[in-house]
């Protein structure tokens, strides 16, 4: 019976150390961005931001989606904040993210989760304008030399 407890504890303490060292794999890495948009029925957004991870790197981006649906407006994001999720390097952040929005605003916040494979990005600001309507498009994050 001491032997199975003894076991036991030694085969939690192995998988405690695999979910600890598998969850370090993950880089914790954070957007902050302005953006402006505008609508009639095509939808445009562009903007800058930078990323900046916990071990250090940064990147300055450009973000830029398009997109179609029954939307008419403009607007645009001060000060912007998003958080990634599931990237194990800093060059996993460029790319295409998927967007799926629903919105309504006029001087509200606004806030999204945005998809690129396993990747995740979810983002939120307060927008400044009025803009109406459902897009369906993508998000284009690329490296701002």
């Amino acid at each position: 019976m001491k032997n199975h407890l003894i076991a036991l504890l030694l085969l939690a303490s192995l998988t405690s150390a695999s979910t600890v060292a598998h969850a370090s794999d993950e880089l914790s890495c954070k957007l902050r961005f302005d953006l402006s948009s505008w609508s009639l029925i095509y939808k445009h957004v562009s903007g800058k931001g930078m990323v900046t991870c916990n071990n250090g790197q940064s990147m300055r981006v450009k973000l830029e989606a398009r997109g179609g649906g029954l939307s008419v407006g403009s607007s645009r994001v001060d000060d912007g904040n998003g958080e990634f999720t599931a990237l194990h390097s800093i060059n996993e952040v460029p790319g295409t993210y998927a967007d799926v929005n629903a919105h309504s605003v006029f001087k509200s916040g606004d806030a999204q989760v945005l998809t690129k494979g396993v990747v995740s990005l979810a983002i939120a600001g307060v927008g400044h304008g009025l803009e109406m309507g459902i897009t369906v498009g993508e998000l284009t994050i690329s490296k701002d030399e």
